[in-house]
């Protein structure tokens, strides 16, 4: 078989490689043959995802590309689309697409897809493997628009490995990275992979301890489920959020990939701040805390303190790889809710408030705030802002575990990251300088509790997986089995408060975008691909492919939609049944309608009386009084005149508005009588039907379930417990298990070999005696006992609840 290269094709399409191509034809998105029927029909036989997990098989590269993964036939859909052609409502896209095909074979079901920041890989993520496949490879001399990718496994001892226990929950491209790769698996352990240097094995590791040493807690605490990078934000941008089960979220920072390139004006200004807050602070906590950062930021940006910095000749620095050498990362939680007295201390350290377990997480920065949402299985969607700032934060007397090369360069890292004690939560009248530099979690300002209303269709509940509107980033769009919801916020805490707005707490808004039920929520077709896409021109749209390869777009109404809704108190109320008339112009102009002006008359002499009109001085006198009147009155005469005969057509024009408006008038009263019967007639269907809903809910209540007594707030309490149990507590263990089991076969020396070469390997490995593989045994051993323990429990309970039931009935 022979390839030739492909030339990387331009946005525009404008640009043709080397090899003929077929005449591009451009359709409209939806009509697209990659989403015809014979496709939906070969996609009909699949359904859902991998283990039930949310799926979404379509991504975006920022400009003209779209990428579509079809899982029947295992390949990747390279779609040229126009955004706002031929009308700026549509997307029209080029025919017939490009398909990218891996080098090798992929053994994992890919249930998520994600591109890089410059378009050039792209990640095949699935619970039991990970591939990234680079988008530009040869094409096929017999297929033109067939092209064959070059496709790499990630971390294949760890995700790929055969009976590996070991699951992936999240993996994403860093922000500031095109070659790093943040991954989150069950064992509770968060890697960054760099796919320019190792694909093997991890750059970094953190081992996650949410629960401390003595501590005892529940499973659902140490289940992590989904994590964030952080924004471009002070020290956002080096944090990961990583959420657990119970709804919990910890925060990891700093983490930065070895090698990626940052702005220096944020980097001077989180040295600043450090300098200006932390040594100058009288808390030697702060103190000891900002050194730390200091000597951090020094050693892995080495020319922030030099002149070229000062100067601004340097528009980004490159981070250097550089761990502390006696301190590993705190993992900083969990976040509570800013309190406001005594009685809310209570309310902040207590748990989720919301139903089910956490299924997924969104970070989001909105201009000065730092939004968190957390998705419940229940349909619920909690929404927070950072109420202060992160800070790094070190436990010291715990050393990393370094990896470096013969130079002494670091290559790798590993750290178990355990919280610190945590004192009481803080409160919104503390000074600054009791909060700043002090180690202390930033506490959540609740912003809205959301409450999608969601059919619970299955036992464990909805997935809900969130994105953000890249053109309005205050909307967030949630994904789940129903369909789509958008969720616009229109208060932002401290945006507001810096742009010196006295806005008033407005909660956000809830709009459905697309439903899936298709009338019947029992039986939802859910989505198995979504994407949002913009325009430079303010348009905005959403691409979604249902599980029968069906592509909708809709255009997204993005103008007014944060204004808020101001009413004029000081205003009269409009009269309905007139219409306003505007510059109505005047019929007679007001200096007619005030008359002549008055004329002072000249002064006459005492004797005018006995002055004989035919006289010289009588003639005299008449011809000035004449004059004055002809001036005056005459003249007006006239002009009251003209000003009537200029102004009769428009009086009349008026005057057939006016019985124009009469005539509709009638014709609107005469439609109100026809309907008054019908409305009658509605009317009384609507009171006996009021009064049938009555009598059949009068039955119900007679009804012997009805009347069964509320649980009280301990059983509310226990049944919770049970929910979390039944839910969480036993795939948690017997997970560990499999991670403890796992483990001990890989750290077990093979029985195959010689004899010799077992005793070498054996000098080599003195890392795990005997005695350590028997208390692995034994705190399995411990655990499966625990299992067996707890599902008495578990049966106990339901027999009681069972037998409580069938007693009340």
């Amino acid at each position: 078989m022979r390839f030739n290269f492909d030339l990387p094709e331009s946005n525009s399409e404008s640009h043709r490689s080397i090899t003929p191509k077929e005449e591009v034809k451009w359709l409209p998105l939806q009509n697209h043959p990659v989403f015809s029927s014979s496709a939906a029909d070969d996609g009909s036989r699949n359904g859902g995802g991998a283990g039930g997990a949310s799926r979404n098989l379509v991504a975006w590269d920022g400009a003209s590309r779209l990428y579509y993964w079809n899982s029947i036939k295992r390949c990747l859909h390279r779609i040229s689309i126009r955004l706002g052609e031929p009308d700026p409502t549509s997307i029209i896209a080029a025919s017939p697409s490009k398909v990218l095909q891996a080098d090798v074979k992929l053994n994992i079901e890919v249930d998520r897809i994600s591109i890089n920041r410059n378009g050039s890989a792209l990640l095949l993520s699935g619970p039991d493997g990970l591939y990234v496949m680079y988008l530009y490879g040869r094409t096929c001399n017999e297929d033109k628009n067939t092209i064959v990718c070059r496709t790499v496994s990630i971390g294949s001892q760890l995700y790929c490995s055969s009976g590996n226990a070991m699951r992936t929950l999240r993996a994403s491209w860093h922000p500031y990275s095109d070659t790093h790769l943040g991954i989150l698996s069950s064992d509770s352990v968060f890697r960054i992979f760099n796919l320019s240097s190792d694909l093997l094995q991890a750059e970094q590791e953190y081992y996650l301890q949410p629960v401390g040493p003595g501590q005892s807690r529940n499973a659902a605490s140490i289940c992590p489920v989904d994590f964030s990078f952080g924004g471009d934000h002070l020290w956002d941008r080096f944090s990961v959020f990583v959420l657990f089960s119970d709804g919990s979220i910890y925060i990891l920072c700093p983490v930065v990939p070895f090698g990626s390139v940052h702005k220096w004006e944020s980097i001077l200004e989180i040295y600043s701040d450090a300098h200006t807050f932390g040594l100058k602070s009288v808390n030697p906590s702060a103190v000891s805390n900002s050194s730390l950062a200091i000597t951090w930021l020094e050693a892995t940006f080495p020319e922030i303190d030099q002149e070229t910095v000062d100067n601004g000749n340097l528009p980004t620095l490159k981070a250097h790889p550089h761990a502390l050498f006696d301190s590993s990362l705190s993992l900083q939680g969990p976040l509570r809710k800013v309190c406001h007295g005594e009685e809310d201390e209570a309310l902040a350290v207590r748990g989720a408030e919301c139903e089910g377990r956490a299924v997924s997480f969104l970070y989001n920065l909105v201009s000065k705030d730092s939004i968190l949402v957390t998705a419940w299985s229940g349909g619920q969607l909690q929404i927070d802002a950072l109420a202060d700032e992160i800070h790094p934060v070190w436990t010291v007397g715990n050393p990393p575990r370094l990896r470096v090369d013969y130079r002494d360069h670091i290559l790798a890292l590993a750290m178990i990251c355990e919280p610190i004690s945590i004192e009481l939560p803080v409160k919104v009248d503390q000074p600054l300088d009791h909060t700043v530099w002090l180690g202390h979690p930033p506490p959540l300002l609740r912003l809205a509790t959301v409450d999608l209303a969601l059919p619970r269709t299955t036992e464990s509940g909805s997935l809900i997986t969130m994105d953000v509107d890249p053109l309005m980033l205050e909307r967030t769009y949630a994904l789940h089995d129903g369909g789509i919801d958008s969720v616009v916020l229109h208060f932002l805490p401290f945006t507001s408060q810096n742009s010196g707005k006295n806005e008033t707490v407005r909660t956000p808004s809830v709009h459905p975008v697309l439903s899936t039920c298709l009338g019947e929520p029992s039986s939802p077709s859910p989505l198995c691909g979504f994407v949002s896409l913009s325009d430079s021109f303010g348009y905005s749209w959403i691409v979604g492919v249902t599980s029968m390869q069906e592509c909708v777009v809709i255009d997204m109404k993005t103008w007014n939609l944060l204004l808020p809704v101001q009413i004029d108190t000081e205003k009269k109320p409009v009269d309905l049944g007139g219409r306003k008339e505007i510059d109505t112009p005047d019929i007679i102009s007001k200096e007619l309608l005030s008359g002549p002006k008055v004329v002072l008359l000249p002064q006459a002499s005492p004797n005018l009386r006995s002055v004989a009109a035919d006289s010289i001085e009588g003639r005299s006198t008449l011809h000035q009084y004449f004059k004055l009147f002809h001036e005056n009155y005459v003249e007006y005469a006239h002009k009251v005149y003209f000003e009537l005969k200029h102004h009769a057509p428009q009086v009349t024009r008026i005057i057939d508005v006016q019985h124009a408006r009469l005539g509709e008038a009638h014709e609107k009263i005469l439609k109100v009588e026809n309907k008054q019967p019908i409305l009658e007639e509605r009317i009384d269907r609507a009171v006996k039907l009021h009064n049938l809903l009555e009598q059949r809910l009068q039955r119900l209540r007679n009804m012997p379930g009805v009347h069964k007594k509320p649980l009280s707030r301990a059983e509310q309490d226990f049944k919770s417990e049970l929910d979390h149990f039944t839910g969480v507590e036993s795939d948690a263990l017997l997970s560990s298990i499999e991670a403890l089991q796992a483990r001990l076969r890989r750290y077990t020396p093979s029985e195959k070999g010689s004899v010799g070469s077992q005793q070498r390997q054996t000098l080599r490995k003195n890392q795990v005696p005997d005695a350590q593989i028997s208390q692995l045994k034994s705190a399995i051993e411990k655990l499966s006992l625990v299992n067996s323990e707890n599902s008495k429990k578990v049966k106990l309970v339901e027999s009681a609840l069972k037998h409580q039931e069938s007693s009340r009935t």
